[in-house]
């Protein structure tokens, strides 16, 4: 304090000994009183405004786009240019862009931005980083802040995190489109924690670019209120999470499925048509989109269309449905060109039911397929139809890969066996059984083992090796998805 005031007298006395240095003091203590709007000035539009200046100018530019139909009442505490010219040339740089009137009066702030300062900077660093020029109007209609957004302190180091979790260059454009809200994201929130979570369930950190460029949105989604509630709900349906980390690694938009909303009454719907609450993982492992579908009216459209056309009651639709969900979405047109071939081939109605129940895949076969498969079956295998009935899976297998060499193998050792004893086993169990002195007793085991590939619409099942845990077939099942 007594340092201050020793400045202050010292200041003074050389003020008043020195006419020359108190001159020009005197001269810019009074401009400054007699024009005070100019004490701070405006630098950003490189124009200095006085307070009456600003607001005529604000007037006419508000009058200005009124003209043109954008409603001006939000940019009142936006400063806006000095000149009407420069407020024409950002509605006009806009409006090249592909934005409308009706866009600009849904976010009008974007008019508070600089053509060159903000949307040159960051309309090029946009396409820099692969979105295409002619997609940039589109980027700005669904993410308009973007314009406000600095390049270096906000937008690059979001590129940088995405390329830090393995989303390939060529990508970050498609993903920025797909859910454009990343680039206002701050990095240490909401996007780290949910990919830490889902690392710590068992998702491999090698999946985490791949489901990003799958379904960016779950890098906005709050770990506590929508991540961690699915995968608890789900595991405690019996889930490991083994299978679970699977299943989000190829399926992520399941964690865009609202649990209270969609999920749970989905599950519920299972259960109420029949479906075993110990099967509900199989079916959810197989196929994840059951969870986000319109459940209800599908399952009664099926079962209807089942009981009518198949003469499959309810109990029957359940377990079709346990063994291979998928059928609720299956066009049953598509359904019904498999089971017309299998009853063109004198197989009674009842059997085609018991073969539906039991090996459901059948519905989703290729009719040309079957026919080929048939045909061996029947000209030089030379057995009978209800060997078929008993064992509907023959027709899964490939006939080149599958069953013509372990059938020919059978024949040049002398060995006559059931459908099921040479076709349902790996290769090194098939060699194993042929080397042996007898044929084996069949163990009881799942009432449908795929053995070849079955291409289903968007699905593919991939046959397995024998002895495998609960929890280990959910997980092939997931994998093979």
């Amino acid at each position: 304090m007594i340092s201050l005031l020793r400045r202050t007298k010292l200041l003074t006395l050389t003020l008043t000994s020195n006419p020359r240095t108190l001159r020009p003091f005197l001269r810019f203590l009074s401009s400054s009183s007699k024009f005070p709007e100019y004490e701070m000035p405006s630098v950003t539009w490189g124009v200095v405004q006085g307070r009456k200046e600003r607001l005529v100018s604000r007037v006419i530019i508000s009058d200005y786009l009124k003209t043109l139909g954008i409603i001006p009442d939000e940019l009142e505490q936006v400063e806006l240019p000095s000149t009407v010219e420069v407020m024409r040339e950002r509605v006009e740089f806009l409006q090249k862009l592909g934005l409308t009137i009706d866009h600009l009066n849904e976010y009008p702030l974007m008019l508070g931005c600089s053509v060159r300062k903000n949307m040159i900077p960051v309309l090029g660093y946009l396409e820099k980083i692969g979105i295409p020029r002619s997609k940039l109007g589109e980027f700005v209609v669904n993410y308009p802040q973007v314009l406000h957004a600095s390049v270096v302190v906000e937008l690059a180091p979001v590129v940088k995190f995405l390329r830090g979790l393995d989303v390939d260059k060529q990508d970050i454009g498609y993903v920025l489109m797909k859910y454009p809200e990343l680039l206002g994201f701050k990095l240490e929130g909401t996007m780290s924690t949910s990919v830490a979570y889902l690392v710590s369930i068992g998702v491999s950190p090698r999946d985490i670019g791949p489901m990003v460029t799958q379904y960016p949105y779950f890098l906005g989604m709050r770990v506590g209120t929508v991540i961690k509630p699915i995968s608890d709900y789900l595991v405690s349906l019996g889930l490991p999470k083994k299978v679970l980390a699977r299943m989000f690694e190829k399926r992520a938009y399941v964690l865009g499925y609202d649990l209270e909303e969609c999920i749970k009454p989905n599950v519920d719907c299972l259960v109420s048509f029949g479906i075993r609450r110990e099967a509900l993982a199989s079916v959810i492992a197989q196929f994840p989109q059951i969870l986000g579908l319109p459940l209800k009216a599908k399952l009664s459209s099926q079962q209807y269309f089942f009981n009518l056309k198949l003469k499959i009651d309810p109990d029957g639709f359940a377990r079709v449905i346990e063994r291979m969900p998928q059928i609720v979405s299956l066009n049953q047109n598509v359904i019904m060109k498999p089971v017309e071939f299998l009853l063109g081939r004198g197989i009674p109605s009842v059997d085609v039911a018991k073969m539906v129940v039991k090996c459901p895949q059948l519905v989703a076969l290729r009719v040309e397929l079957m026919k080929n498969s048939f045909y061996f079956f029947k000209s030089e295998m030379g057995r009978q139809v209800k060997e078929l009935v008993e064992f509907p899976e023959y027709f899964t297998y490939s006939l080149e890969s599958r069953i013509k060499p372990r059938y020919q193998r059978l024949q040049s050792k002398g060995v006559r066996s059931s459908l099921d004893w040479f076709l349902n086993c790996s290769d090194q169990r098939f060699e194993e059984r042929l080397q042996a002195d007898y044929i084996e007793m069949e163990t009881v085991g799942p009432s449908f083992c795929m053995g070849g590939k079955l291409e289903l619409p968007g699905n593919e099942v991939v046959s397995d090796e024998e002895d495998e845990s609960d929890d280990e077939e959910l997980y092939r099942r997931t994998v093979s998805l």
